[in-house]
């Protein structure tokens, strides 16, 4: 397994599989590179349990590299670099994980390849020499609509490990969907300069982001994209702002939330803004 890219979700994907004897290699770059050659890959998780790996790591990948699977883990507006090294290496099953917009665009320029799209329930930062972050060790993969299913060769790639994994034959609408809720709690937090606490009282306001959330599903829905998961498809019920109120006020209140949303918007605006423009 190579997981290319070494960020808050690469990273704590790459340490957990290969904690747990899977034959996985790291792709960093520059200094980070260095540091996870010299020190190992470390992770201060917010639980309080603090791991370091000597993880196989490379900076480069070579057009004669083999691996079973690669997970692509870079940020949304990195990924357009990456396609070439991709399409130049021998490896033929690519998984791209994280937001992202561009499914059909990605399959259609891996053609040759067989391409998958995932998201990964952790979240963080990075520091100078760790990354300090929280991980629920919970994936979502899949295909998507109209190519063929790769759920028994995902569940081989995770087979072994305590990793939840929800197989998905729908990405595309399932990351569409995902963008629609994730865009609107991003701009809450530079609305707050990322003090997202200043917002945990201010009802009026988080109702201004469910509704934005709403907007968008309306427009999804009458676009006849499927609105994922299941649990929102009664959007336009007067209740479903209700029963999402108590999510908002905890994200905005605890530093839990802080890590899983300000703390990723504050560093990520590039890709926050290239989100919520190719989502337009």
């Amino acid at each position: 397994i190579l997981v290319y890219g070494a960020g808050v979700l690469g990273g704590n994907l790459a340490s957990n599989l290969y904690r747990q004897g899977k034959d996985v290699t790291l792709l960093a770059r520059g200094k980070w590179y260095e540091e996870i050659k010299r020190n190992g890959l470390s992770i201060h998780h917010y639980f309080g349990r603090k791991t370091n790996v000597k993880i196989p790591v490379i900076n480069g990948l070579r057009s004669d590299d083999r691996y079973d699977v690669i997970f692509v883990v870079v940020r949304y507006t990195q990924i357009d670099s990456v396609v070439q090294p991709l399409k130049d290496n021998a490896s033929r099953n690519i998984v791209f994980v994280g937001n992202n917009l561009k499914t059909d665009e990605l399959t259609s320029a891996l053609s040759e390849k067989t391409v998958l799209f995932a998201f990964a329930m952790s979240a963080g930062h990075r520091e100078k020499d760790y990354i300090r972050s929280v991980s629920l060790n919970k994936i979502t993969v899949g295909n998507t609509k109209g190519t063929s299913s790769q759920e028994n060769f995902i569940r081989n790639v995770f087979s072994g490990t305590n990793f939840k994994v929800v197989y998905e034959s729908n990405m595309t609408d399932w990351l569409i969907c995902h963008a629609a809720s994730v865009i609107p709690i991003a701009f809450a937090c530079y609305y707050a300069n990322g003090d997202i606490k200043k917002l945990r009282r201010d009802k009026v306001y988080v109702n201004r982001i469910m509704d934005a959330t709403i907007a968008a599903y309306t427009v999804l829905e009458d676009n006849w994209h499927e609105i994922m998961p299941d649990s929102d498809k009664d959007f336009r019920n007067p209740k479903f702002k209700k029963k999402y109120l108590p999510f908002y006020q905890f994200i905005f209140a605890t530093k839990l939330g802080k890590l899983c949303t300000s703390d990723h918007a504050m560093n990520a605006v590039d890709e926050m803004s290239a989100l919520n423009r190719d989502f337009k």
